[in-house]
């Protein structure tokens, strides 16, 4: 994505600015990642894994590593020039595993506690479907943790439907 999107916030606040990532977010960035693995954990101890002391440097690096790629996207959400928010996406083959064709995959959106329901989220994913839409997508596909009923009503309202359920069973860790 080369271009930067101005939104309006619907809710009459500050417009959010949806521009590329760049190597100088990286700080940020893996600050939000390490803040939506906390998230997840909260919800689900036993199924999503804790952020521990260098998830924020690791996840950083891994996004920072992401940028420039072709079929990639890491969007940074700004309102009064601050950073509130990510999404990374990508654009992918083939997956037998998750029986589906070629996809645009939205695997990380995230705002901060503060920034939410104030567009920010919205404005991101309007940005990736758009971008991954330009870039040959024609369906796109995302997961969002099952008590995360705010994100899939965004994502509903975007147009997603639900298509999967995962399941998890928990076993009793064996010894020896």
């Amino acid at each position: 994505m080369g271009e930067t999107i101005i939104r309006p916030n619907p809710q009459g606040g500050a417009a959010v600015r949806v521009r590329p990532a760049t190597d100088a977010d990286a700080e940020i960035l893996g600050a939000f990642g390490a803040q939506l693995m906390a998230l997840h954990h909260d919800w689900d101890g036993s199924r999503f894994i804790a952020a521990g002391e260098k998830t924020p440097s690791m996840y950083a690096a891994y996004l920072n590593d992401q940028l420039g790629k072709p079929d990639v996207l890491v969007l940074v959400a700004e309102v009064f020039g601050s950073p509130v928010g990510y999404v990374y996406a990508g654009i992918e083959g083939p997956d037998y595993m998750a029986l589906r064709g070629p996809a645009g995959v939205i695997h990380d959106i995230f705002v901060e506690t503060g920034s939410r329901r104030k567009g920010a989220g919205r404005a991101l994913l309007l940005a990736a479907v758009e971008e991954l839409q330009r870039g040959g997508a024609t369906q796109i596909v995302l997961s969002t943790a099952q008590v995360n009923a705010v994100g899939q009503r965004l994502f509903a309202a975007a147009g997603f439907r639900p298509t999967m359920v995962e399941m998890t069973l928990q076993l009793p860790h064996r010894r020896g």
